[in-house]
């Protein structure tokens, strides 16, 4: 009997070993590629190899391959253009079962034109031929491991860093450079732990860190809260659908501040949580960006958003802002695509499909080139501030007041619009929507110019230096082929919604049945292969919903509550007390309370302490800001403190001087100090307008070079007031001893946004201005500095220059900043 029940045993292990997965998809997609098969009777699991790329048989990882009840489906993630085969093993009691290998399937690249990829930079963990970079970390986030996935971050202040925004926090500080590969998978409501709402992405713009966060596959969902992009470089967004956010910045996908070389793709932008204003029924925004440079959105799909993409708020300055939009779907979405501040916009190759109010909106002195595009009923394909069709039979305009910037059109397909009006010298010389480019490369005279605020077009897109002057745009015909078909996440994405063109073309109301799919949306997701939910611990930490806080210097912070509960019995706290900011710890309530007046930008970690469970923790985080200024911190080195160690600057060949030395500046006392010979370098990169401060020996009177200038020290300090955003250098003039750096940047100064007291001696006439204003005093003028309202120095005049000449500016408030030989004034004036 135990013989033929052995040979019974033998015959069904050896049936089920040679099952056979059945493959029924095989898709390769944009540097991706992803297989579907049918569950084969008995298997444990599976393993997934392809290959192609220069790879046999690469086995990829085990979060990849997702069941899905009447189908398993596995994607391949990083793979670089080409073909490959992918074969598919079922495995029953670890034993490999009979392979099953796909027909070939051809990957493609992504399009990676665009100011993102400018100046050698490649945002995120990939490189350019679409496989990780060296060192890539790459991290799984799920539903049921948001709250529990951990990480060793180098640099944080506590490891490992437990959940999903504890380990943004951790590079957040800058220290580890590793490229991180966020990986979400499947539809992930609101973890425990956000940023008012949002997950926040930084790195203190530091160029050799790179972060991307993408989704896997065609249903990776953020849904209820968003992602914030701020004070960070390198960063690519791609393959997630966002839905129903509702963080306090309101936007699905948001760039904040301080943010170059972005890049966001192939995503698909739903609905948000509705808001308080009559605009905000569809959510406050889909994807936003202010105070940043060097972005591209493209491939993304837009599903009847209200306002898709704000660009710009309070810059100031229109030099040196580039972003481009490309091949984008605004699937009848109704406004901003994009409404354009201060920037030189590239727009092309981007499909308008019914919108109901406009298309591109141009205003405060922005250069637009709008090229390529296919508009199919948008109401108004092109708008400028107050002219042409915005104000046209009486109307109020749509930018409420703001000066209008000018659109350079090229080559755009457009069918049924209310309205356009071209620009013609005899007919509609002041009262456009756009100058309509006889030739691609045309460059654009100061005649042509935006009736309100008299902004002219800066002719970026012919600049031979910027990818714009030699890019080849689609036709726009082919323009809409490419975007239907691949934009948004892979192969479209899992949620499908066709428009009733009849009504929703002209329609900026919420289309209730597709509020309704996405608010009852449920995945159908089963499970991950080798995931088990990790338990949460018994130690619970309510983190402050107001714990990322920018506030003005010289004002108070809000109070921030964390308590502690569950099985903790005490929670720690680093990083405090520091720069004004204490704490107060209520054993009976289980509550730490933060508050104070900050002087500097502050970071800290509470964490709770307990017999049992595993701690938990979470950050606050409080920056400061001068009035009216973009929330943009200084850099500073000082040796005494730090030696050689820096986020920031790079030192080579460097040697910290065996004898001390003495000085002071702002109050501290410096000693440490840096040989500065012939070898010596330090280098950094900025990523907006800044100051450098350099301070030496007392009595040092010799020269410095930066960026390969000569700069002569004054009782020991040499500054360099107008630094522009880059990559910078700094080397030996003399030889010199080095004890402390300040890189300020533009809009963190006090002085640029506060009047001094009205100087006896000195006088400006006229103000308000309409050319050029005079200085009248009897001093000697040293410098002049223009600054705009957002803190930035926009203008340098050198020497005693007593009439000043500022007829290129467009109309509004400056500041001027007067330094003579006895004092520095600060005024405002007026431009007319």
């Amino acid at each position: 009997m135990k013989k033929v029940l052995s040979f019974f045993v033998l015959v069904f292990g050896c049936i089920l070993l040679n099952a056979q997965a059945t493959i029924t998809q095989a898709t390769g997609w944009l540097e991706t590629a992803y297989i579907k098969w049918t569950p084969v009777t008995g298997a444990d699991s599976y393993k997934v190899y392809y290959t192609g790329g220069g790879f046999t048989d690469k086995i990829i990882d085990n979060q990849l391959i997702r069941n899905y009840g009447t189908y398993f489906r596995a994607d391949i993630l990083g793979l670089s253009p080409g073909n490959y085969t992918i074969k598919v093993v079922p495995v029953t009691n670890n034993i490999d079962g009979t392979a099953t290998v796909s027909s070939s399937v051809t990957v493609l690249p992504h399009d990676r034109n665009g100011f993102a990829h400018s100046n050698g930079r490649i945002p995120g963990a990939y490189n350019l031929d679409g496989t990780l970079k060296p060192n890539a970390v790459v991290l799984y986030i799920t539903q049921n491991n948001k709250n529990t996935v951990s990480m060793n971050v180098t640099g944080a202040t506590v490891n490992p860093c437990v959940g999903l925004q504890t380990i943004l926090d951790g590079f957040k500080k800058g220290n580890d450079t590793r490229p991180l590969d966020i990986r979400f998978i499947g539809n992930i409501t609101d973890p425990s732990y956000l940023l008012n709402g949002d997950a926040v992405v930084e790195n203190k713009s530091i160029a050799a860190s790179s972060i991307t966060l993408e989704g896997v596959g065609s249903d990776a969902l953020i849904n209820g809260w968003g992602i914030r992009i701020k004070n960070a470089t390198n960063i690519e967004v791609r393959n997630l659908g966002f839905m129903l956010t509702d963080a306090a910045e309101g936007d699905n996908l948001s760039l904040q501040q301080d943010n170059s070389y972005i890049w966001a793709h192939n995503c698909d932008l739903f609905y948000g949580k509705p808001g308080s204003d009559a605009d905000q029924v569809k959510g406050d925004g889909a994807l936003d960006a202010k105070k940043s440079t060097y972005i591209t959105f493209s491939y993304n799909h837009f599903w009847d958003n209200g306002k898709s993409c704000l660009l710009g708020l309070s810059e100031g300055t229109t030099a040196g802002l580039y972003i481009t939009y490309h091949h984008n779907w605004f699937d009848h979405s109704d406004s901003r695509h994009p409404r354009v501040r201060y920037y030189s916009a590239h727009v092309y190759n981007n499909y308008y499909d019914g919108n109901s109010k406009y298309g591109v909106g141009s205003t405060m002195g922005s250069s637009v080139f709008v090229e390529g595009n296919y508009f199919r009923n948008a109401k108004y394909p092109i708008l400028t501030s107050k002219q042409g069709t915005d104000v046209a039979n009486g109307a109020t305009g749509t930018f409420s007041g703001e000066n209008g910037g000018v659109v350079k059109a090229f080559n755009n397909y457009m069918i049924g619009q209310n309205a356009f009006i071209p620009y013609n010298s005899s007919t509609a010389a002041s009262h456009f929507d756009a100058y309509v480019a006889s030739a691609r490369n045309e460059v654009l005279g100061t005649n042509i110019k935006a009736l309100q605020g008299n902004g002219t077009y800066n002719n970026f897109d012919t600049d031979t230096s910027l990818y714009v002057n030699a890019v080849v745009p689609d036709s726009p015909t082919a323009a809409k082929d490419n975007v239907t078909q691949y934009s948004g996440r892979v192969s479209g994405g899992d949620i499908n919604w066709a428009f009733n063109n009849s009504v929703d073309d002209t329609s900026d109301a919420v289309n209730t049945g597709l509020m309704a799919v996405l608010q009852n949306y449920a995945s159908s997701l089963v499970s991950i292969q080798g995931e088990t939910a990790a338990p949460a611990s018994s130690q619970t930490l309510l983190i402050a919903s107001n714990n990322d806080q920018t506030v003005v210097t010289g004002n108070s912070m809000a109070p921030m509550v964390f308590t502690w509960g569950g099985t903790a019995t005490d929670a720690t706290v680093t990083g405090l007390p520091a720069s004004g900011i204490t704490f107060v710890k209520n054993t009976t309530a289980k509550t730490i309370t933060v508050s104070g007046t900050p002087t500097a930008d502050v970071d800290f970690t509470v964490t709770t302490v307990g017999s049992s469970g595993t701690p938990v923790s979470g950050t606050g985080s409080i920056s400061v800001t001068a009035t009216g200024t973009n929330p943009q911190g200084n850099e500073i080195h000082n040796f005494t403190t730090s030696n050689l160690a820096s986020s920031f600057y790079t030192f080579t060949s460097a040697n910290i001087n065996s004898t001390d030395g003495t000085a002071t500046f702002e109050g501290l006392t410096l000693t440490k100090r840096l040989k500065i010979e012939s070898a010596t370098g330090i280098t950094y990169t900025t990523s907006a307008p800044s100051s450098l401060t350099l301070v030496f020996d007392p009595t040092f009177g010799g020269t410095i070079k930066v960026d390969n200038v000569s700069y002569t020290a004054s009782s020991g300090v040499v500054t360099v007031p107008n630094v522009t955003a880059g990559s910078h250098s700094i080397t030996k003039g003399s030889v010199a001893n080095l004890f402390y750096i300040k890189t300020q940047y533009a809009s963190s100064t006090v002085l640029a946004t506060n009047e001094s007291k009205v100087s006896e001696k000195l006088k400006i006439y006229p103000n308000p201005v309409e050319t050029s204003f005079n200085i009248s005093t009897s001093d000697t003028i040293e410098l002049v500095n223009i600054i705009n309202n957002a803190g930035e120095i926009i203008k340098t005049i050198r020497g005693n220059n007593k009439n000043i000449n500022i007829s290129e500016l467009i109309s509004g408030i400056y500041f001027v900043q007067i330094k003579t030989d006895k004092e520095i004034i600060n005024q405002k004036i007026i431009k007319k």
